[in-house]
């Protein structure tokens, strides 16, 4: 069991949703904080917050992760404000809805450079500096989406499958060399935050008027806050868990993969047409 107060931090995505409670609550711990966002607007308000609270030292930049430059430039000033800096969480991501026929190529490439890219950047930009510490730890967020795939989310899957294959193997290369180097994969369930909202679309959902439903069913599944899903992953770095499940419904689905790893969606289709007050598909 580590403990994380007063040490640094570098998290990005941190002007909303888990990124902005993962922020509150290491300052809350005591621990310096380097955040990344392209909101301008939410990163201001976070920063500015924790800036009044007194109680901890906050860099904060604009940073689109998707750019390698940028995302160095940003670990080059995280590392020179806090040289003692040991954990990185790689949080910043974007969905896109839609099956593989509606969606522009162009779509993909853009989710894939901020949801995969975004996360090998950042392990990229900070791995060498923290190879140095005497302990350090990489948190990469990906989705219970990076264990099922589920239809309509192809493009988001695929890039949180990526996050997860990545992460393990990058981790066990890190235990074979002996490093101080810990890394951890999460994968949130449904969380109340703007993702859904704030996503993309293929054309079919984004001509339809329903969308709006939809988007609200989604709401209403997530049941996890922000904080309580910050909590659970702080949790899951002190004590260093490898992946780190977030939500019951989290928990279930992936116990349901693993029961039927070919076919669990039959099952878990089930639950989801039922709430969303449709037919249950034949069984498979």
């Amino acid at each position: 069991m580590i403990e994380l107060a007063g040490n640094a931090v570098a998290v990005t995505g941190a002007a909303s949703g888990i990124g902005r409670a993962l922020a509150q609550q290491l300052a809350q711990r005591g621990c310096d904080l380097a955040l990344a966002d392209v909101d301008e607007v939410g990163l201001k308000s976070v920063s500015d917050e924790l800036i009044r609270a007194g109680r901890v030292n906050v860099l904060a930049r604009r940073v689109d992760v998707a750019n390698a430059a940028q995302v160095h430039e940003f670990a080059r000033e995280a590392i020179l404000s806090f040289p003692k800096l040991c954990v990185v969480i790689n949080n910043a991501g974007v969905a896109l809805q839609g099956q593989f026929e509606e969606l522009d190529l162009a779509q993909i490439q853009w989710l894939m450079g901020i949801n995969f890219w975004g996360v090998v950047h950042g392990t990229h930009a900070f791995l060498p500096h923290l190879q140095r510490q005497s302990w350090a730890h990489i948190v990469n967020i990906s989705s219970i989406f990076g264990i099922i795939g589920p239809p309509g989310n192809c493009a988001y899957a695929a890039s949180k499958f990526a996050v997860r294959g990545f992460s393990e193997s990058v981790r066990h290369e890190l235990a074979m060399s002996h490093s101080p180097v810990r890394l951890s994969v999460v994968h949130p369930g449904g969380v109340k935050t703007n993702i859904a909202r704030n996503s993309q679309a293929g054309a079919y959902l984004r001509d339809r008027a329903d969308r709006a439903p939809l988007l609200q069913r989604f709401e209403q599944m997530a049941r996890t806050t922000p904080a309580a899903a910050a909590s659970r992953i702080l949790r899951g770095i002190a004590r260093n868990e490898p992946r780190i499940l977030v939500g019951r419904d989290a928990r279930v689905m992936d116990w349901i993969q693993r029961l039927r790893p070919a076919r669990y969606w039959s099952i878990m289709a089930r639950t989801v047409l039922r709430r969303a007050g449709g037919q249950p598909p034949a069984s498979s």
